[in-house]
């Protein structure tokens, strides 16, 4: 079994394909982390770092608890970094220090309580090791739960904290997992930006003190990405020590990177402690989120396609999860709010004339929705733009032969709407109050989701309108961060448990209407890619990547995300040209060889292209069918970085490496430049492929090595994209 216990040294050696993570139980019950790195088939005692090799104790003045490699640290024994957890007891004070107990070893992998996470299909997938912790004045147990893969490099790590004492306990901290570096040695890798210019990637040294990243807007949110990583200095694509950790949740979030003054570092992931507290009665218990950790000795790239292969098979589930996406056009850029019947049925005409084979109607079909400032909430058809209802517009479209997909906001409610004249209360607010409904609020206010009649009315709201038509696709949107935090439904003392309820109450209301319209293709989207988390892609298989449809920010946003989360995961759009955001001019093919790398279709008014462009867009759309099933189920190789050149680069490979579709963009033209060539990865070296639509052939080896020439490419925005095959 891939994870075993040595009585006599109290050791866990937990094994996860080709890494290996060691715990060991110290005589003061203190368990300690000793190794995460390759994996050792051979233990030898003698090379563990100082701290494990003496087996501590607390009474030795020589080695403080402060310099130990804990797994779960406490606050207050003697440890004065930050700690994994801490509760205040009735009498007001802090301290705690948490003791083994018992372990089991299994095989296969547990679900979490009322939590997204990772599973298995089979128990031979994987094996889990759950230790129990308890600090013995108090009654707090601690399971610390780890499952190692057996076929990937993926440990995930989360923990059940639960009041076995005689008095209430308040949780002020529960993050989810602790390690401990014996070096601080490298670089941290984190996904910044901000709304249209997400998942930007950032690279900075660690220096002693701490440094971290956050959300306080009840989303994971667009300004970091709930992942961080750990580089060697030396870290390329394809060289180099990685240590990856993402966190399985879409609300507020710590990812936090301490080095103290023994130049030890320490990791720490989890709910943010910022303005949360949870209230434990005895007996009750507290599950804490998911962190899945992945190792790479093979640089970013490995580790990259390490959690692709696990999202796409072990994180996304039901029915659309092996199945090709469609191809669609949504009429959001098209139209905004100023559509009818007919305009609507005129794009879907054209976009099945074009082999387009989804049309999904954005917002504006519900209530008095002309605006951005009223009706949400208010799942009821407008006849004034649809005269004959929703199911006589989708039985059109459907009869012609093209699928339809729906906007909706569930979430949020307008002043301005029914539902919030009826239930002022429903929201998140602060009584006597005036809430923050500004531009960046776009007019609206959040559903408690902590009140479980509130998610009792989305859920009948959404499931009506579904039921109502054939409906194939439903685009899931929020707008707006939360603020104003607090619920009428909740005592004061549980009042900052307001963040944490409400991502409880969106994931059960998720899992309800995900469970009951299994053959309808979700996408998740929080004003764009505010809320591109592994929790969402739990109950929704893709995300709109961001709002920014301009190709060349998305070669950016695009490439950060990829970092994490797979191109299945990813909506991708042409739009118009001057872009929507930017005002930039970018030709029809740069803009959809951008949006190739990910879930394809467009984002304009098909009605207005000539016939030159029609005739170009159905090119495009027939090139996507020929190749989606590589961008969507095969292996991703970053070749050039944005972020680091003019140039952005990249390739798809088949699992069997038969087949491969490689992408070159050139930003801006340069005079005078010496004759670049694209080194392409992940083929096999003794195949020989030939290039589709052309008389070329190359052998694996020397598109490997000595790569493909790109100094046809002139003038800006500019893009070449190769489809390989093995003969």
């Amino acid at each position: 079994m891939p994870i075993l216990y040595d009585k006599e040294h109290k050791l866990f050696h937990l094994q996860a394909a080709d890494t290996s993570y060691i715990i060991q139980i110290f005589e003061t019950g203190h368990l300690a982390h000793l190794y995460w790195g390759k994996r050792i088939n051979k233990l030898s005692f003698n090379n563990f770092p100082i701290t494990a090799v003496t087996n501590f104790k607390s009474t030795d003045p020589i080695l403080p608890i402060d310099v130990v490699p804990q797994e779960f640290p406490s606050f207050g024994a003697g440890d004065f970094r930050t700690p994994a957890y801490q509760v205040q007891l009735e009498n007001g004070s802090t301290v705690t220090d948490l003791l083994y107990v018992s372990h089991k070893i299994y095989k296969g992998k547990p679900s979490l309580d009322n939590l997204p996470s990772t599973y298995v299909e089979n128990d031979d997938e994987a094996d889990t090791l759950e230790i129990t912790l308890e600090d013995k004045l108090t009654g707090l147990n601690v399971i610390l739960l780890y499952t190692a893969y057996r076929e990937l490099n993926v440990i995930t790590r989360a923990a059940k904290l639960i009041n076995l004492g005689k008095e209430k306990l308040k949780l002020l901290s529960a993050l989810s997992m602790s390690v401990d570096f014996n070096d601080y040695n490298y670089d941290l890798l984190q996904l910044s930006g901000c709304w249209c210019r997400e998942r930007h990637i950032f690279k900075r040294a660690l220096v002693p003190g701490v440094q971290s990243i956050e959300s306080k807007r009840g989303m994971s949110s667009h300004t970091q990405n709930p992942f961080i990583a750990l580089l060697d200095k030396d870290v390329t694509e394809t060289h180099g020590t990685v240590y990856g950790f993402n966190l399985i949740y879409s609300g507020n979030f710590l990812a936090q990177v301490e080095v103290d003054p023994n130049y030890l570092t320490r990791i720490l992931m989890g709910i943010n402690p910022f303005d949360f507290s949870w209230l434990l009665d005895v007996n009750e218990s507290f599950q804490t989120p998911e962190v899945v950790m992945v190792y790479s000795d093979c640089g970013l790239g490995n580790m990259s396609r390490t959690y692709h292969n696990l999202y796409r098979k072990r994180l996304c589930r039901g029915n659309y999860r092996d199945k090709l996406r469609p191809i669609l056009v949504n009429n959001w850029e098209a139209t905004y709010f100023n559509f009818n019947a007919d305009k609507i049925k005129s794009i879907a005409n054209t976009a099945k004339e074009l082999g387009i084979e989804l049309f999904v109607l954005d917002d504006g079909w519900f209530g008095k929705r002309n605006s951005d400032n009223c009706s949400l909430g208010d799942w009821i058809v407008d006849k004034n733009k649809l005269p004959d209802g929703l199911e006589s517009l989708v039985k059109s479209i459907n009869d012609n032969g093209t699928k339809f997909g729906l906007w909706f906001e569930p979430e949020m409610v307008s002043p301005d709407s029914d539902l919030y004249r009826a239930h002022p209360d429903w929201c998140i607010h602060v009584p006597n109050r005036k809430p923050a409904q500004g531009k960046f609020q776009r007019n609206q206010l959040v559903l408690d989701l902590t009140r479980e009649e509130v998610c009792n009315y989305i859920i009948d709201a959404v499931s009506n309108i579904l039921k109502s038509a054939p409906i194939s696709y439903v685009k899931w949107d929020m707008n707006r961060a939360i603020s104003d935090v607090g619920s009428e439904s909740l005592p004061a003392e549980r009042q900052r448990e307001t963040s944490h309820r409400y991502v409880l109450g969106l994931y059960k209301v998720m899992d309800k209407i995900t469970s009951a319209f299994p053959n309808v293709l979700f996408e998740s989207c929080a004003s764009g890619g505010g809320r591109f988390d592994g929790g969402i892609l739990y109950y929704m298989p893709q995300t709109w990547t961001s709002d920014d449809t301009d190709a060349v920010e998305r070669l950016k946003i695009q490439y950060g995300t990829s970092i994490v989360y797979p191109a299945i995961t990813m909506g991708a759009h042409v739009s118009a040209s001057p872009n929507h955001q930017l005002g930039r001019e970018t030709k029809l093919s740069t803009r959809a060889d951008a949006a190739m790398a990910g879930n394809f279709g467009y984002e304009l008014d098909l009605t207005k292209f000539t016939d030159e462009e029609k005739s170009i867009v159905k090119q495009q759309v027939e090139k996507y069918k020929e190749i989606r099933h590589i961008t969507q189920f095969g292996d991703f190789y970053r070749l050039r970085n944005p972020f680091e050149s003019n140039e952005a680069a990249w390739i798809f490979v088949s699992k069997d490496k038969k087949e491969a579709f490689a992408s070159y963009f050139k930003v801006l033209a340069k005079p005078f430049t010496l004759p670049s060539r694209l080194v392409l990865e992940g083929l096999n070296p003794d195949y020989t492929y030939e290039v589709i639509g052309s008389d070329m052939t190359f052998g694996g080896d020397e598109l490997m090595y000595i790569g493909l020439d790109t100094t046809e490419l002139k003038g800006d925005f500019t893009s070449i994209t190769w489809r390989l095959k093995a003969i």
